[in-house]
């Protein structure tokens, strides 16, 4: 307290952010990295930088006579991502790895993660993704450390390059102005949904935003997931539960429709879909139009309230 009888407050002490360098945290990146990152807890960092859901991890598997570091799928699409390591500055005999990697494996995903991430491989990558499909996507991710006094060094993965779905979609489609506008409306509308995510404190992983009208969520089974389907014409949101090839899981879950309905307290729709490998369970919420966006606050939070709703629930009915 000071001579005029305030109160002075303590200031903390705050402690310096110091890098450290990952080749004293992981020696060799075979040996070493790439098994801290086949590590479930580990991958959920990657994961969460890169929004994917990645499962079935797999190292060292080989693509003629050589080997890929890590392959997997991603849980929600379902589609095959290669991971490869380079704890050093990037290089080109890397950057031909990974289309060599991508190619032999198929794969939908490549993320190729290095010590420093070199200007001309950061436009390499980033041309690739602005032309190939859209259903090709490169990431190139830088791999730091950091510490705090003598604290355990904390990994981070920082996003270099990532793909844009808006080009690719305006490059692979034919040209319709309508068609543009409608993915120039659903990819900020995703964008601004995920910042709405963060503000809630993340109750779902956040998927990258795209020009997709769909915005799917991993509920920890490959056999479905949970969906949130733009539809402008109807002016709606279509939250619901994506069984991906099972009649079996759909009629045991319709078998409980009473139940599961009260748990949810939301009407339902149920297609079994039987002329597709698909079936549905769905929910709509009325509000969505493209041309005007002040009600969407309120129409994300309750997107993102009965999503949450979906996962709690079906989660249970589904291990």
């Amino acid at each position: 307290m000071n001579k005029r009888g305030i109160k002075i407050m303590a200031i903390a002490k705050m402690g310096k952010l110091v890098e450290v360098d990952i080749r004293k945290l992981w020696e060799h990146e075979q040996y070493d990295f790439s098994k801290w990152l086949s590590d479930k807890e580990n991958l959920e960092l990657l994961n969460d930088a890169i929004g994917l859901s990645l499962t079935e991890v797999e190292t060292e598997v080989y693509v003629g006579a050589y080997r890929c570091d890590l392959v997997g799928k991603d849980e929600v699409t379902g589609e095959k991502v290669i991971i490869e390591n380079q704890l050093e500055a990037s290089n080109h005999d890397h950057l031909g790895k990974i289309i060599t990697y991508a190619s032999g494996l198929d794969a939908n995903v490549i993320v190729w993660i290095v010590k420093e991430a070199r200007e001309e491989h950061r436009s390499a990558v980033e041309w690739l993704n602005n032309n190939t499909s859209t259903n090709i996507n490169f990431f190139l991710i830088e791999v730091h450390a950091y510490k705090i006094g003598d604290s355990n060094p904390a990994p981070m993965f920082e996003v270099v390059e990532k793909p844009n779905s808006f080009i690719k979609n305006a490059k692979n489609q034919s040209g319709s102005s309508d068609l543009n506008k409608s993915q120039s409306e659903r990819l900020e509308f995703w964008t601004q949904f995920n910042d709405v995510i963060v503000e809630r404190g993340k109750p779902f992983k956040i998927r990258k935003p795209s020009t997709d009208h769909w915005y799917d969520i991993a509920i920890g089974t490959s056999a479905g997931h949970v969906a949130l389907n733009l539809v402008n014409k109807e002016g709606c949101v279509v939250v619901e539960l994506y069984i991906n090839d099972d009649k079996e899981l759909y009629d045991s879950l319709e078998f409980q429709k009473e139940e599961i309905e009260a748990k949810l307290n939301l009407p339902l729709e149920w297609r079994r879909l039987d002329d597709k490998k698909a079936s549905r369970i769905m929910h709509r919420i009325y509000g969505l139009n493209f041309d005007d966006h002040s009600n969407y606050g309120e129409l994300m939070n309750e997107m993102i309230d009965k999503a949450v709703k979906f996962i709690s629930v079906f989660k249970k009915y589904m291990k």
